[in-house]
């Protein structure tokens, strides 16, 4: 599985059986930072297209050494939402032979929703799950596999990062019109997912909320995916201003934050508060499976039908994506 984020270009290798949950085999990523490679006329500057390339042209190397059956490659908000999508996609294609797939909003959002559920299990009730990537938040919620509602909204944290905290620390009366205009985006469209009631189950997907939930406490990825781990608004609330009194190389130092990431910690978690507050949750319960999950899942769904003869269902083996 060739994924390429706003903020990472990841593949990967997952042993994925029909039945089984997906294994991740082998990762190979990069950080591509395709969110901050866009300029002033929301174009992938010629860089960003070329070390995409690069990238797409390493991973089909690995991929091969890997011996995987198959490629599913896709691309969500940076590629999405740039001016020059059709030529970034036409680029890659012609200098590498990778077909990429983009993603709409939507269907990163309900693809994530399928892959949390499918974590957590019916146990879970009426599900709201909440995902913050690069360029863009996604939200969905409902009861069922596939979300009764699912949008995505432009505020991804590496897309606040460049358009909003070139400086830190950052001073309060800045900080406090940057909240203000944060939720209101997210309040906008609050009530798609508040009129169908309140969530039994409350969780959160990407490496923005993993980071957030370490530095307030929770346990390392070293501990492993079926360690509990959950966020805490009231934690959150304490950590928000410390957070925003500390320079790139404090942030380095937290727990669970990676330097290359430090710009991106605090939009994303005055993103975390402002949905934990609009959608009244005094925690969110940290999933580990999200969009790639999402696609390995619908895509044995898709395979798992009748037989070309309508005797049965199809075999799956196992194999490598």
């Amino acid at each position: 599985m060739l994924d390429i984020g706003s903020n990472t270009g990841h593949l990967l290798v997952v042993d994925a059986h029909g039945g089984a949950a997906p294994l991740p085999a082998f990762s190979y990523k990069e950080p591509l930072r395709l969110a901050e490679h866009l300029d002033a006329d929301g174009a992938v500057s010629q860089l960003g297209v070329d070390a995409l390339v690069d990238f797409c042209a390493a991973s089909l190397r690995v991929a091969e050494d890997k011996g995987c059956e198959e490629i599913l490659a896709f691309a969500t908000s940076a590629v999405r939402e740039s001016s020059n999508v059709d030529d970034v996609l036409a680029q890659v294609r012609t200098r590498t032979g990778v077909g990429l797939e983009v993603l709409a909003g939507e269907d990163e959002a309900r693809l994530t929703f399928l892959a949390v559920r499918r974590w957590f299990g019916w146990s879970a009730g009426r599900l709201a799950v909440f995902d913050i990537g690069g360029g863009s938040l996604e939200i969905a919620g409902g009861p069922d596999e596939a979300p009764d509602v699912a949008w995505s909204l432009p505020i991804g944290a590496a897309r606040l990062a460049r358009d909003w905290f070139t400086t830190l620390p950052m001073d309060e009366a800045t900080l406090r019109d940057i909240r203000r205009r944060l939720r209101a985006e997210i309040a906008r469209d609050a009530g798609n997912l508040l009129r169908h009631g309140a969530p039994d189950r409350a969780a959160a997907t990407s490496k923005t909320f993993r980071s957030l939930a370490r530095i307030c406490g929770a346990a390392p990825s070293a501990d492993g995916p079926l360690v509990p781990r959950l966020l805490p608004r009231a934690d959150l609330g304490e950590w928000l201003p410390k957070l925003a009194g500390m320079s790139a190389t404090e942030l380095a130092e937290l727990p669970g934050v990676s330097p290359s990431r430090t710009h991106q910690i605090l939009p994303g978690a005055l993103v975390a508060e402002a949905v934990m507050d609009i959608f009244d949750l005094p925690a969110l319960e940290i999933c580990p499976w999200a969009l790639r999950e999402g696609v390995i899942l619908e895509r044995f769904d898709q395979l798992s039908v009748l037989d070309e003869d309508g005797d049965g269902v199809r075999d799956l083996t196992g194999g490598t994506v």
